[in-house]
């Protein structure tokens, strides 16, 4: 079985935007000019925006790209042909103001931007106990929304007083309210905000969980959830598994499965063999050690039969090859799979 180790892998993901943050943060220190550099937009045929910004400090480079309407920003007026004309608009957030020059057409533009820091936002960071962030980090809180009403939102939930690094995560990877309160109604009232954001990036959403309970999977936790989303134990590999016979996998059964291939098909190839109602764990180590459909039918083509899973795995790990098991019957024709193994070990040939 999977170990707990193995599954806490996965909510190292907000470690790692964590410390991705901060490097970006380094990596673009802001000019005795304030915050500014370059956008490049794109306009989608269904009325969004790909924004992206970047910006240059010396041999450092810092790029952002999200998506938006065009109603989010004020001032942009999408040109009606392929012309470029001149353009300037501006993103307002809580924390500033973002505003664009350049030029633009039906397709998009490009140009340099400056950001402008809101000093009424910053003084209501400090009232509610948050220390001053720096130029560039209230750049990064602009750039992803992180405003006061988001923070409100945050403290009703229970999560009071969030880290502005952790609000910024919450915030690209869409561990919103909303979210939220669709997992507490779930009765995932107590998450972490690394666990929000691990299940937000690798996709353990109320669906999934919903789908999961109708399994009778119910109250999983958020690591169990996520190594799930991680190695592909949906609720159709559930599904599928049951109708084999497996009704009772625990999540760490079916992430062990899925980590080692442990396909319906590789069950259903092994059950005609003969290998019926073999316990999870020992298919696991059968995909582990090599322990094909093609390698236990080798075996019996050669009349070892009723050879036990144990004894496959143990064929497998000391090396013992069709060749090198045709070669011993051939010599002892009446020598057990367990004497092969023996054989392989003193070195016999």
């Amino acid at each position: 079985m999977i170990s707990r180790r193995l599954r806490r892998i996965a909510t190292a993901a907000p470690i790692a935007l964590a410390a991705a943050l901060a490097a970006s943060r380094a990596a673009a220190a802001p000019s005795a000019h304030g915050i500014s550099g370059r956008w490049l937009m794109d306009l989608e045929r269904d009325g969004t925006v790909e924004l992206t910004l970047k910006r240059r400090d010396g041999h450092n480079n810092w790029n952002s790209s999200d998506d938006y309407r065009v109603s989010d920003f004020q001032g942009l007026t999408v040109p009606a042909g392929a012309g470029e004309v001149p353009a300037k608009f501006t993103l307002n957030r809580d924390a500033g103001a973002i505003s664009f020059e350049g030029v633009m057409n039906d397709a998009g533009g490009s140009g340099r931007f400056t950001f402008e820091p809101s000093a009424e936002y910053l003084a209501a960071l400090s009232k509610l106990g948050y220390a001053r962030p720096d130029e560039d980090d209230t750049f990064s809180l602009a750039v992803h929304d992180v405003s006061r009403a988001f923070l409100r939102d945050l403290d009703s939930l229970g999560y009071h007083h969030v880290s502005l690094d952790d609000a910024v995560a919450m915030r690209i990877h869409g561990a919103d309210p909303e979210f939220i309160r669709e997992l507490q109604a779930l009765g995932y009232k107590d998450l972490s905000t690394d666990d929000l954001v691990a299940m937000r990036i690798h996709g353990a959403t109320p669906g999934f969980i919903r789908e999961l309970k109708a399994l009778g999977y119910d109250s999983l936790p958020a690591d169990d959830l996520v190594a799930m989303r991680i190695h592909g134990a949906t609720p159709e590999f559930v599904r599928e598994m049951r109708a084999l016979g497996y009704a009772n996998l625990s999540p760490d059964d079916l992430v062990a499965m899925r980590i080692h291939d442990v396909s319906p098909e590789f069950v259903k190839e092994m059950a005609a063999l003969g290998y019926k109602s073999v316990e999870a764990d020992d298919l696991v180590a059968m995909k582990i050690h090599g322990v094909t459909p093609e390698y236990a039918r080798g075996l019996q083509e050669l009349g070892y039969r009723n050879v036990s899973v144990d004894d496959l795995v143990a064929l497998r790990i000391h090396d013992v090859t069709l060749d090198y098991a045709r070669k011993m019957k051939a010599r002892y024709s009446d020598a057990t799979a367990d004497d092969v193994v023996s054989m392989r070990i003193r070195g016999r040939r």
